[in-house]
């Protein structure tokens, strides 16, 4: 599954602020996901490569990445989002 990238309706974002906050500064780092995460994206820049996809993201997003994927994320800009693990999300 790719990974995806688009604008939330205004039902998933009003879920997705009810969920944690992770922020992170500039940095590039490796990552595996276990499971499905979705997040919506508060602020920051961000590229993530893997799946052989390259996506760029930043406010405003909601991003999906398929469980099982590796890939290696480039925050440009600090980023801050609302976070959540699994299938049950919008």
């Amino acid at each position: 599954m790719p990974i995806e990238v688009r604008k939330p309706s205004p039902e998933e974002e009003a879920r997705m602020k009810q969920e944690p906050i992770w922020e992170k500064e500039p940095s590039e780092f490796p990552w595996h996901y276990d499971e499905r995460e979705t997040c919506l994206i508060l602020e920051g820049e961000v590229t993530v490569e893997g799946g052989g996809q390259t996506v760029r993201f930043g406010p405003g997003d909601l991003v999906v990445f398929p469980q099982g994927l590796d890939c290696t994320w480039k925050i440009r800009r600090a980023v801050r989002k609302h976070y959540v693990f699994g299938d049950d999300v919008p």
